[in-house]
């Protein structure tokens, strides 16, 4: 079994049915394939919508996620450690707590962000 944990942007790209990910869809809708969400996502997400930044439907996405049968990814003070041993080569704090949750997993982070690669091999970038 194969643990994936996607980044917003993956997230968001999935729900759109974004040509971008079209590689990677079997691969996240295989059996072989345990996806998860993080909670540091669903709040990201939520925090943009509230600010303007995003206008897309959130309860749509979690309902896809669920009948995708990905699973939620809490955020708990055990990723602590990891998250502060990361070097300082991104600002997001959101991506940071990703990082931390993959590392500390371990788990194959999915992102579109190139910069996410130079923390971990774990990073999968698309």
């Amino acid at each position: 079994m194969i643990q994936f944990l996607l980044d917003t942007n993956v997230v968001i790209w999935l729900s759109e049915d974004k040509p971008r990910i079209d590689h990677i869809k079997s691969l996240l809708l295989s059996a072989e394939s345990d996806v998860f969400i993080s909670a540091v996502t669903w709040w990201e997400i939520a925090i943009k919508k509230r600010t303007g930044k995003l206008l897309i439907d959130l309860e749509q996405i979690r309902s896809q996620a669920l009948i995708f049968n990905f699973k939620e990814l809490p955020i708990t003070s055990m990723y602590m450690k990891t998250y502060l041993e990361l070097p300082d080569l991104h600002k997001d704090p959101f991506d940071h707590m990703l990082l931390a949750q993959a590392i500390y997993s371990p788990m194959r982070l999915i992102t579109g962000d190139s910069l996410l690669a130079e923390y971990s091999s774990l990073v999968m970038v698309v």
